[in-house]
């Protein structure tokens, strides 16, 4: 393989490793927010189990447990979208290598 496809395919592996690295430290991130609202929620639910006052148990859904629910849901699946986008780019990667490795080898 000629250096300037090598060094091409080099540059261009470097920057899918660089999006993948952003992905991950942004799935990392919001990993720590899907335990903890899923804490929120689970708190609230059992808070609310524990609560025979209408009133009071209407308030804290309406204050907490619902908005706690939404966002769990909510980063639930930005998190699927992120851990598909990991794949997309890890499989650059991995093609590129492949191509590389291949043309190495016949060179």
């Amino acid at each position: 393989m000629n250096s300037y496809v090598k060094d091409a395919l080099l540059e261009w592996k470097e920057e899918m490793l660089q999006q993948k690295r952003e992905i991950d430290e942004e799935y990392e991130k919001i990993k720590c927010d899907l335990q903890l609202y899923s804490y929120k929620s689970g708190i609230t639910k059992q808070v609310i189990q524990s609560t025979i006052n209408d009133e009071i148990i209407t308030n804290i859904k309406t204050a907490y447990h619902i908005p706690f629910v939404e966002k769990y849901e909510e980063l639930k699946q930005y998190i699927k979208e992120l851990e598909e986008k990991r794949k997309v780019y890890q499989m650059f990667v991995e093609k590129i290598e492949k191509v590389s490795e291949t043309e190495d080898n016949e060179a």
